[in-house]
C-alpha cells in the first residue's frame, strides 16, 4: 500500500478545537475504511430490507457483501428509470427507499434529451453538511489566517421544477443553497462569505452575479480566497466584471444600486451594504479600463491567497486562463461530489492541478470499483482497489440507488492511511463540456441527423463530422465541424438553412446543455464550421503518419490536438451560428 507522505500531519497544530474534532474524524475514518464500509452496507441494507427493488432481487433481508454482491446487479440510470418515473409521478410507496424520497436531484441529460432523476432522502442533507464540514479543518492546515478575512465565491440557484407528483426536481447544490444547512448556518470566522444569501439565493443570473460582483469589490480589502463551484464559473464572473464595470463603479461611486437590480430582497440587503466610496470607483475605473486583464484578480483582491475552483475533468481546459487572471495564484479543489453521492475531499488542496486527488470518504455510501483493465474479474472494495490502475466508480447509498454505475473513471494515486486516494480521469462516454453540460457520442450524432434533414431538400448531406468545446472566449460554445457533399451546386443550402441547422441541433441536446444556453447563459451558440471537400481524408493521412493504423483508423468525434485543430481551421470555407436560444422550459416532461 502507497501511503501519501507528502501531506502534513492531519493532527499537527488544528487551527482550533473544532478543526482538531474534523481532523480526527477524518483519521478515523480513513484507517477503519473496511469496517466503515461493512457499517455502511448493513444499514443501507437492514433500514431498506422490505423495499421493493431488494425485495425483486430475493435479498430477503440479508445485509451482508457476499449476498448483496451475488444477488444485486449493477446497473445504470435506464435500467432504473421506470421505477424512477413511478416515483416522479406520485407513487409513495417504499420502492428504493424505506424513508420518503423528499425530492430529486437533476443530473446531466439522457438520451431522450431529459434530465436525469436522482432520488434523495431529507437525511441526505446531513452528509453533504459533514462533508463541508471538513474542508476548512484541512485547508487551514496549508493556509493561516482564513479567519481574518472573507470569501468571495460566486455561488448561484438554478431553476427547480416539479414532478407530476409533485416532488421537487433541481440540481444538488442549488437544493443545498436553499436548505436550512445553508440559510441558517452557524457563524464561523473560518468561512464568512462577500455575498449576501439574497444574491445568491437569486433566480435572476444577472442581478445574482451583480450584488455578488458589487460586494466583492466593496469588500475587496477584506478577500482572502476568491472561487465559485467550476473554473468555467470563475471565468464568467471575470468576463461579467470586464462588461459591467463601468456600471459597478458607478453604483460604488454614487451608493446607489443599478436600476436593473429589482429584486427586492437584493436591494434591501443591499442597502446596508453599498455607501458611496468615490476613491475606491476611481480605482475599479482605472484597473478595469486598461486593455490588459493580466493578474486582474490579485490586482483587484490583492490579499488573495488562493482561487477555489474544481479544476480536473473537463474544467482542465480552463486552468491556462486562470493561471493569466491570477497571477499563478494555486488553485484548490476541494471535493469530489456528485448528484448520486458526495464521494471525499482533497487532502492536499494546494498541490498542483495536474496532482489533485480525492481521498473518498468510506462513511459516505457504499463504493465498488469496476476494473477498466479486466471488467470480467469482477468488481472491488474501496480498500482492495490497487495504485495506478484505473476504475469505474460503482455506488450504493443511503437514498436508495444500489450498485449504480456513476459513469466517472479515476485512477488511484495513493493511500492516506487504509482510504484510497482517486484522480479524476474523465466522464465516461462524454465527448462535450463546457460546464455542468455532458454530452456523449450518441447524442451528437442524434443531433447531427436530426439537422442534416434540413439539408435533404437541397440534395445535399454530412459526409463527416468531428468537434470540440471552444472554451478560448467566456462563455464557451460547442463547435461542430462538417464535410458536406452538395449534389447540386446550383441548389447549394444557404446560410440561413445552415444556421438553423446549428439551432436544430441544440434543440436536440439535453436539457441541461439547452438550461445552461438558456437560463444560466453559461454556454454561448452553437457553430457549424463547413469544410473543403477531402478534409477528413487529410485528417485520416496525418493519422496514419503519426502511426495509426489505416484498417483500425476511425474518424474522431472530437478533437483537441492543436496539429488537427489547425488542420481543420484552415480548410474551413465558412462559420455558422445558432441563430436564437433553444427551447428550454423549466417544466420536466411527463
Amino acid at each position: 500500500m502507497a501511503v501519501d507522505s507528502n501531506l502534513p500531519s492531519l493532527l499537527a497544530a488544528p487551527a482550533s478545537d473544532k478543526d482538531s474534532k474534523a481532523l480526527q474524524f477524518i483519521e478515523e475514518m480513513t484507517k477503519t475504511v473496511g469496517s466503515v464500509q461493512q457499517r455502511v452496507l448493513r444499514e443501507i441494507l437492514s433500514r431498506n430490507a422490505e423495499t421493493e427493488y431488494l425485495e425483486r432481487f430475493g435479498l430477503n433481508g440479508a445485509t451482508d457483501q457476499e449476498t448483496f454482491k451475488s444477488r444485486i446487479p449493477v446497473v445504470t440510470y435506464e435500467d432504473l428509470q421506470p421505477d424512477i418515473k413511478r416515483i416522479a409521478n406520485g407513487d409513495k410507496s417504499p420502492i428504493f427507499s424505506a424513508q420518503p424520497i423528499s425530492e430529486f436531484l437533476t443530473s446531466s441529460g439522457t438520451s431522450a434529451g431529459e434530465s436525469k432523476l436522482m432520488p434523495a432522502i431529507h437525511e441526505d442533507l446531513d452528509r453533504r453538511q459533514l462533508l463541508y464540514s471538513l474542508l476548512m479543518p484541512v485547508m487551514n492546515l496549508y493556509v493561516p489566517g482564513l479567519d481574518k478575512g472573507k470569501g468571495l465565491y460566486f455561488l448561484f440557484v438554478k431553476p427547480s421544477t416539479k414532478t407530476p407528483g409533485g416532488l421537487l426536481a433541481r440540481p444538488v447544490l442549488t437544493s443545498y443553497y436553499n436548505s436550512d444547512h445553508f440559510k441558517t448556518r452557524p457563524y464561523d470566522p473560518f468561512n464568512v462569505y462577500t455575498s449576501p444569501n439574497e444574491a445568491i439565493l437569486c433566480m435572476d443570473s444577472f442581478q445574482s452575479m451583480y450584488a455578488q460582483m458589487l460586494c466583492g469589490l466593496i469588500m475587496r480589502d477584506e478577500v482572502l480566497r476568491v472561487g465559485a463551484v467550476f473554473a468555467s464559473g470563475l471565468l464568467r464572473a471575470i468576463h461579467f466584471l470586464q462588461t459591467n464595470w463601468k456600471e459597478l463603479a458607478h453604483d460604488i461611486g454614487n451608493g446607489t444600486l443599478n436600476p436593473k437590480i429589482t429584486d427586492a430582497s437584493i436591494r434591501k440587503c443591499m442597502k446596508k451594504i453599498l455607501k458611496p466610496n468615490a476613491e475606491l470607483a476611481e480605482f475599479v475605473t482605472n484597473e478595469c479600463s486598461v486593455e490588459n486583464w493580466e493578474r486582474i484578480i490579485v490586482r483587484i483582491w490583492p490579499n488573495t491567497k488562493y482561487l477555489e475552483v474544481i479544476i480536473t475533468g473537463a474544467m482542465a481546459q480552463y486552468i491556462p486562463t486562470l493561471e493569466y487572471y491570477s497571477g499563478g495564484l494555486p488553485m484548490a479543489s476541494t471535493m469530489y461530489a456528485s448528484s448520486e453521492c458526495y464521494f471525499g475531499l482533497n487532502l492536499n488542496p494546494m498541490c498542483k492541478p495536474s496532482e489533485v486527488a480525492y481521498t473518498i470518504m468510506p462513511n459516505m455510501a457504499y463504493f465498488e470499483f469496476l476494473p477498466l483493465e479486466s471488467p470480467a474479474s469482477g468488481l472491488v472494495d474501496l480498500s482492495d482497489v490497487e495504485v495506478g490502475k484505473e476504475y469505474e466508480l460503482i455506488v450504493t447509498t443511503y437514498a436508495g440507488l444500489y450498485r449504480y454505475r456513476v459513469g466517472d473513471i479515476l485512477r488511484v494515486t495513493g493511500f492516506h492511511n487504509a482510504a484510497p486516494q482517486f484522480r479524476f480521469i474523465k466522464r465516461k462516454n462524454v465527448l462535450l463540456s463546457i460546464e455542468t453540460d455532458k454530452t456523449d457520442e450518441a447524442e451528437l450524432q442524434n443531433a447531427i441527423e436530426k439537422a442534416s434533414l434540413l439539408l435533404k431538400e437541397f440534395n445535399t448531406s454530412v459526409v463527416e463530422y468531428t468537434s470540440y468545446a471552444d472554451t478560448k472566449q467566456i462563455p464557451g460554445h460547442y463547435v461542430i465541424y462538417w464535410e458536406l457533399l452538395v449534389k447540386d451546386s446550383a441548389n447549394s443550402p444557404t446560410d440561413d438553412v445552415l444556421n438553423q441547422c446549428c439551432l436544430q441541433m441544440e434543440e436536440s441536446l439535453n436539457s441541461v446543455y439547452r438550461r445552461s444556453r438558456v437560463a444560466d447563459k453559461s454556454i454561448g451558440p452553437l457553430e457549424i464550421r463547413v469544410v473543403q471537400n477531402g478534409t477528413f481524408e487529410e485528417l485520416m493521412d496525418y493519422a496514419i503518419s503519426r502511426g495509426a493504423s489505416i484498417n483500425q483508423y476511425k474518424v474522431p468525434r472530437c478533437v483537441s490536438f492543436t496539429p488537427i485543430m489547425e488542420l481543420l481551421d484552415s480548410r474551413v470555407i465558412s462559420k455558422h451560428f445558432s441563430p436564437c436560444l433553444p427551447h428550454w422550459t423549466p417544466e420536466l416532461r411527463r
